[in-house]
C-alpha cells in the first residue's frame, strides 16, 4: 500500500523594522519560494490591512533579475506596480522560482481591487531598494531583509 501524500506546510512570516526615514521588512520561510511570498505580503501589509482583502480575482506577475537579490527587488517592484498602477491588492501569493540560483519568477496572485471603504491606507511604499538587502535562500531557513522607500 502506498503511503498517503501530504502537502508541505508553508510557515511564512514577516515583520517590519524601523530605519531613519524608511521602513524595513524581514521575511522568513522554510522554502526560497515562501520567502518571496512572505516578502511580498509583508510589503503589502504595510500599505493596508491584509485581513480585509478578499481573493476573488487573480493576476500573474513575472520578474527577472541578474541574481536573486535583483530578482527580489524586481518582484517587489512588480507588486508595487500592481498595487499603485492597477489598484490591485494581493491576498495570497504563490511563487514559482526558475534558475539556479533563481533569476526569474512567476507569481500567481489572488486578491481584489483596492476599495478605500474596506482597505485602510497605511503607508505609501514608493520603492523596494538594494540598501542593506540581505537574502538567504537556503531551504529550511530562507530569509530576506530589505528596506522600502516610503
Amino acid at each position: 500500500m502506498t503511503p498517503p501524500t501530504t502537502r508541505p506546510i508553508r510557515a511564512r512570516s514577516w515583520e517590519s523594522f524601523g530605519t531613519t526615514a524608511d521602513v524595513g521588512i524581514q521575511a522568513r520561510a522554510p522554502t526560497p519560494e515562501g520567502v518571496f511570498e512572505a516578502a511580498g505580503l509583508g510589503m503589502i501589509a504595510l500599505m493596508t490591512d491584509l485581513r480585509r482583502v478578499r481573493g476573488p480575482e487573480s493576476r500573474t506577475v513575472e520578474a527577472r533579475g541578474g541574481d536573486p537579490s535583483a530578482l527580489l527587488v524586481a518582484y517587489l517592484s512588480e507588486l508595487l506596480a500592481l498595487a499603485h498602477g492597477d489598484g490591485f491588492l494581493p491576498r495570497t501569493i504563490t511563487v514559482q522560482l526558475s534558475g539556479r540560483p533563481p533569476t526569474s519568477l512567476r507569481a500567481e496572485i489572488r486578491g481584489e481591487l483596492w476599495d478605500t471603504r474596506r482597505h485602510p491606507h497605511r503607508i505609501d511604499v514608493k520603492a523596494a531598494t538594494y540598501h542593506q538587502l540581505e537574502l538567504d535562500l537556503t531551504p529550511g531557513r530562507a530569509r530576506a531583509r530589505f528596506i522600502l522607500d516610503i
